[in-house]
């Protein structure tokens, strides 16, 4: 994918500033789905845990681990993005010209299409994969050998959640990361075609600083979200829980013994 960019988007032979704004986007992107897959994977035997508890402390396990992934990838976007764009500013040729310096944001717009192809791969293979797997622990575990709905003793079940790892942490995150890379790249585009933003360059980073400021506040909130003391389960609700885990039960094994 590199070097097709390489060959047919650069706007001179030899120069490669789209194609080295799309593999750190790509490598951001990985970057970030590598850090919530392992989060993911250590979160979720501690949700499970902390759940038998009390929901609430489910709760707070859970936001706060899934907290880890949206933080990583909106700061490291950020703070490779900004890189790109000092770097770009200072070794970029004839960036006083006003075409040049549209072009020079163009080349940056390589960013996102780096996060983007990422998501690609990690939603279509991640998807597959769990499929694939899904289908052969129902085929086998269900119909063979008569197991429960996601029973431990199926080893396609652990297949099943490994491929829901990947096409959801890690290919969510992607697909997230590449929105978030599209719409600052798109909007450092069209912003360097206003007259007024080449005169006072220093403006092209009011986007940045927008965003930056937007991490900030969906840090102190993440604070309040998991201070809330409304989870808890009455008596009345945790017998309705009870009975409806129950009658899944017995609907389950009467499915079981049919099948047999």
């Amino acid at each position: 994918m590199s070097a097709l960019l390489f060959f047919s988007v650069e706007k001179k032979f030899g120069q490669a500033w789209t194609t080295i704004a799309f593999a750190a986007g790509a490598i951001t992107s990985l970057l970030a789905g590598y850090i919530g897959m392992t989060v993911a994977v250590y979160a979720n035997g501690r949700v499970a845990l902390q759940t038998q508890k009390s929901l609430r402390e489910g709760f707070i396990a859970a936001f706060r681990a899934g907290s880890v992934m949206g933080f990583c990838l909106t700061s490291l976007g950020l703070l490779v993005l900004l890189v790109i764009l000092l770097v770009y500013n200072k070794m970029y040729a004839g960036i006083d010209k006003s075409e040049n310096f549209i072009a020079m944001y163009e080349s940056i717009a390589g960013y996102g299409l780096g996060g983007s192809s990422i998501a690609l791969f990690g939603r279509v293979g991640g998807g597959i994969y769990t499929k694939a797997a899904d289908v052969g622990a129902d085929l086998v575990g269900k119909v063979e050998s008569h197991l429960d709905e996601d029973s431990p003793k199926n080893p396609g079940t652990i297949a099943d959640n490994v491929g829901d790892n990947v096409g959801d942490v890690a290919g969510m995150g992607a697909d997230l990361f590449g929105s978030f890379a599209e719409s600052s790249s798109a909007t450092l585009v069209v912003a360097s075609t206003i007259t007024e933003f080449q005169k006072e360059r220093g403006a092209m980073y009011f986007a940045v600083a927008i965003t930056a400021f937007g991490i900030v506040v969906c840090l102190l909130s993440s604070f309040v979200a998991t201070s809330c003391n409304g989870l808890e389960l009455d008596d009345n609700n945790y017998k309705i829980a009870s009975k409806a885990v129950k009658e899944c039960k017995r609907s389950n094994d009467a499915d079981n013994k049919k099948t047999a």
